[in-house]
């Protein structure tokens, strides 16, 4: 083992050791470690010219204590970050629910799946958080009652605690005003909850969102949860029999998909719901008659929920039976051709101004066509000029006039194309049994199963699979959400 000193720049390293048994590589990466001069860049003076990586050393004449002139620039010295590594579980909470990508799951109280399904459902709506933060803060008016006004500052309280918390969250509270707003939800079996229909939650609590957020006050909106969820509808009845005919408006907040034999598709089943036969008593004839209900669409929502008809009530078993039948749905949903006449001229603008838009992105030409689509669902992204900002703190919700306007202020229109946002399943035989579930897009795009307490990120493409046909989950309730266009 040889000892050396190696001169390098203005420094001087004495008693360096070489073994030379291995190769000068070796000694360069020695020096390395003293210099921070890679060993591609050193250049060592020895006998016969540059030290080599290769060479043999009995050749070269190195002896102990012989000095040897290094030359090379060292890399540059890594400074320390300002700022030492911060982990996750050492963030403010509000922090971490940003950093996770998603909002806490809901612990189940006792079969209350069906309760925290809906919330998580609700909980995606931005425009719902901000009117709602709104209501808590003014306090209540004089036209809503008590139990109304608490349910819904409940709501608000537990929409800000998912927001704000990374744990699971529990929903105490709100489920006490719940069950003392509609005793049905508390009903007892064995000294358990029972479960209950996420349907019915679903309908009652925005119920009384809506009566809670009615306001009289001219310049605002009178009724967000109209605004937000209300679907305008038009219906023609008619006696083929008497000739009588007589039409009817009316606001719902949801469509229904009704499941029979010959539907496959959830397009198919949107329209046999706006198609039904009734049997009532004739004026004209002076008896009953089947009178045939034709009902269209006249006004168009923000969100537009839809609710599979998969229970029926069974006498022989005395309880809601399940269809499992298969019903696919798409990411995109297109329902112009189930609109009125008169909305579908209002939607002809917006619907070009959106297909231009999709045919520049795609580099293709403005299309001149007929608004009417060929095929029921139409694949369109988002436009520019969404009314949602995602952020929740969107700008006040505007009832549409003529079914079509989004937001007066921005000239937003709607262009009944709507894409998937949440999807409410229910894994069982029985919608008093069984198992809810809530699948919900973020703002990020990502899918997230809130299985409970449980949030489980998801495939986009593995979310139209719960269609039915089987024992798994299948939907029950879908939300869309409005494209808008600027004009």
């Amino acid at each position: 083992m040889l000892t050396v000193s190696v001169k390098w720049q203005k420094e001087v390293f004495p008693n360096v050791e070489i073994d030379t048994s291995q190769p000068p590589y070796v000694f360069k990466c020695q020096l390395y470690d003293l210099t921070g001069v890679p060993p591609e860049r050193q250049k060592i003076m020895v006998k016969g010219g540059l030290l080599k990586d290769d060479s043999d050393w009995s050749t070269l004449g190195v002896k102990k204590g012989q000095k040897l002139m290094m030359m090379g620039t060292a890399d540059e010295i890594v400074k320390a970050p300002e700022k030492g590594p911060v982990f996750m579980e050492d963030l403010p909470e509000e922090e971490q629910v940003v950093a996770l990508g998603h909002s806490a799951g809901l612990f189940n109280l006792g079969n209350t799946c069906y309760m925290n399904s809906t919330v998580q459902c609700l909980h995606s709506v931005p425009e719902l958080k901000s009117a709602l933060v709104k209501y808590s803060q003014s306090g209540r008016s004089n036209d809503v009652d008590q139990s109304s006004h608490m349910l819904a500052v409940a709501t608000s309280d537990l929409f800000d605690d998912l927001d704000k918390s990374v744990k699971p969250v529990a929903p105490m509270q709100f489920w006490m005003l719940l069950r003392k707003k509609y005793p049905q939800f508390g009903q007892l079996q064995n000294g358990s909850f029972m479960q209950q229909d996420a349907e019915e939650c679903w309908t009652q609590l925005l119920f009384t969102l809506s009566q809670s957020l009615r306001t009289s006050n001219a310049s605002e909106n009178a009724d967000t949860v109209k605004a937000l969820f209300g679907i305008d509808i038009v219906s023609r009845t008619h006696c083929q029999e008497s000739g009588e005919e007589s039409s009817e408006a009316e606001s719902v907040y949801s469509l229904k998909c009704h499941i029979s034999q010959e539907v496959n598709h959830l397009h198919e089943g949107l329209k046999h719901g706006l198609k039904s036969e009734l049997e009532k008593a004739s004026p004209a004839l002076g008896r009953s008659a089947i009178y045939l209900k034709e009902s269209c669409i006249n006004g168009l929502p923000r969100y537009l929920t839809i609710q599979f008809v998969r229970f029926f009530w069974k006498r022989e078993s005395n309880q809601k039976a399940k269809i499992l039948r298969k019903v696919d749905y798409p990411l995109e949903l297109d329902i112009y051709d189930l609109c009125s006449e008169d909305l579908r001229k209002k939607l002809e603008a917006p619907r070009k101004k959106l297909r231009d838009e999709e045919g520049k992105k795609l580099g293709l030409k403005t299309s001149e066509k007929s608004s009417s689509s060929k095929d029921n669902d139409v694949k369109m992204t988002d436009a520019e000029g969404s009314t949602s900002n995602g952020s929740g703190e969107s700008s006040s919700v505007a009832t549409s006039q003529d079914g079509v306007t989004s937001d007066p202020d921005k000239d937003t229109h709607l262009t009944g194309v709507y894409d998937l946002v949440a999807v409410l399943t229910h894994k069982g035989r029985s919608a008093d049994s069984g198992h809810y579930v809530a699948w919900v897009k973020q703002e990020s795009g990502k899918w997230i199963e809130y299985d409970d307490d449980n949030p489980i990120p998801q495939r986009e493409e593995d979310i139209t699979k719960l269609s039915g046909g089987g024992d798994w989950h299948m939907a029950y309730i879908c939300m869309y959400k409005a494209r808008s266009i600027s004009l």
